[in-house]
């Protein structure tokens, strides 16, 4: 299995890897609460997710009537702040995750994440779900500067670094993903169950997924198909 055409296979987090949706739908409606502002409804909290906290917490407020500009820093600092207290009580892989991490790590795969989520978070949940020992590096949001966050390349530039250099691929489920991976050059993949800003067939990845027991003989037909053109 050594002959697979990744050395580095890097993933998003909220909506990609991990069903993440419940909890912080929870943390949204705490802040919400606090604004004065009516709550989402937790099946709804998917549409306000995707690009980090700050981008969620301004969606739902400019739904519900506008924001304060001044008041906002301080209800995003409680909103992050309950959420760190309660990350993990929801949260779970999506189906087929678990096996797919296996048959990477049984072809010598490395396997990274690169989310919009605050790198201390990140770690945090992945420590709670007893996952962080699965993954070579872990690059959020701010560990480079949130001005070098997705839909830029830099975290994905970042993460092959860390990963000491190979040939990589990137999974996610939204434009800042895509984007992302296009502006590093890398191929991509779309999940069609997460938390998509756009359908996932028109998110420009390079193929779709519906299910984790793809991603392996996706990411093999990809790279044949790269090179025999």
């Amino acid at each position: 299995m050594a002959d697979f055409p990744y050395a580095i296979v890097g993933f998003d987090l909220d909506g990609t890897l991990l069903d993440t949706s419940r909890d912080l739908g929870v943390a949204l409606n705490h802040a919400l609460a606090l604004a004065g502002r009516p709550p989402v409804p937790l099946e709804e909290t998917r549409r306000h997710i995707g690009g980090g906290a700050a981008q969620m917490l301004r969606s739902a407020l400019t739904e519900s009537g506008g924001v304060d500009e001044d008041a906002f820093p301080g209800l995003q600092a409680k909103l992050i702040e309950f959420y760190g207290e309660n990350i993990a009580h929801h949260t779970t892989l999506f189906p087929g995750g678990a096996a797919m991490m296996d048959a990477l790590d049984e072809r010598g795969v490395k396997i990274a994440i690169a989310t919009n989520k605050a790198e201390g978070l990140a770690v945090k949940l992945f420590e709670e779900l007893g996952l962080l020992h699965r993954f070579a590096c872990v690059i959020g949001g701010d560990t480079l500067g949130r001005h070098r966050a997705k839909p830029r390349p830099d975290m994905l530039h970042e993460m092959v670094a860390r990963c000491g250099g190979g040939r990589a691929a990137f999974v996610g489920d939204t434009t800042f993903d895509i984007g992302a991976a296009k502006a590093a050059a890398m191929p991509v993949v779309a999940v069609r169950f997460g938390f998509n800003d756009l359908p996932a067939d028109d998110l420009g990845a390079d193929a779709v997924i519906d299910h984790y027991d793809e991603l392996v003989p996706t990411l093999e037909r990809l790279a044949s198909t790269a090179q025999s053109v």
